[in-house]
């Protein structure tokens, strides 16, 4: 009876709930802003290189969750340091338990960073400077995986069982093996462990993937 009497106001004071605030805009703003940035570095400058849609999937959904829970840290009495401390924790903890490459890795660390940044921005950061701020970010990667870094060499590491061919005499005919077996142009090779007993020996060789059909599968 008592709530069925009482006025608008009264009752939101009475359930402790703010329906509409000016930070509506704010966020509704930087929420674009964050997912075009996010599309361009995961879209146009990871996607075409790496062709994997798990880490698309992934990048996205990381990223604007990060956008999220930061831009509401900011507006509570928690302290966003250790919120966001909490969240790097589970993402190292969860990503321990499957293999993630370095470039995924350093991709992961980028699309949290440029989130942080779009929602923890405060009224002394003009839109203007958020923006410069995505930019650069976009052009630096852009730079490094389209301009400066293209000759990408990979490594690989395969168990060689032809051992009378190691011998420095004999590293141009086991260039010219490698070469006709694995179907890669190799670039150069190293000579790990050998094993007397099996005859075999573990080999690294390294190629550069721009030239070639041949992806990072493992090292």
């Amino acid at each position: 009876m008592l709530l069925s009497t009482a006025n608008p106001e009264s009752l939101e004071q009475l359930l402790n709930l703010t329906w509409f605030d000016d930070d509506v805009y704010k966020l509704l703003v930087r929420l674009v802003i964050n997912f075009v940035f996010l599309t361009v570095i995961i879209r146009m400058l990871y996607y075409p290189i790496a062709k994997r849609k798990d880490y698309l999937f992934t990048y996205f959904l990381i990223g604007t969750i990060t956008f999220f829970l930061c831009f509401g840290l900011k507006k509570l009495d928690i302290d966003t340091g250790m919120g966001l401390g909490l969240f790097a924790i589970f993402g190292i903890i969860r990503y321990r338990t499957d293999a993630i490459q370095i470039k995924e890795m350093t991709y992961l660390f980028l699309v949290i960073g440029v989130s942080v940044v779009n929602s923890l921005a405060s009224n002394k950061i003009s839109i203007t400077e958020m923006m410069l701020i995505n930019l650069t970010v976009v052009a630096l990667t852009y730079g490094l995986e389209r301009v400066w870094l293209i000759r990408h060499e990979t490594r690989k590491t395969i168990v060689y069982e032809k051992i009378e061919l190691i011998v420095p005499e004999r590293h141009q005919e086991m260039m010219n093996d490698l070469q006709q077996r694995t179907g890669l142009n190799i670039s150069r090779f190293e000579i790990g462990k050998i094993n007397f007993l099996d005859d075999t020996a573990q080999v690294r060789i390294y190629f550069f993937t721009d030239s070639q059909n041949f992806t990072e599968f493992s090292s």
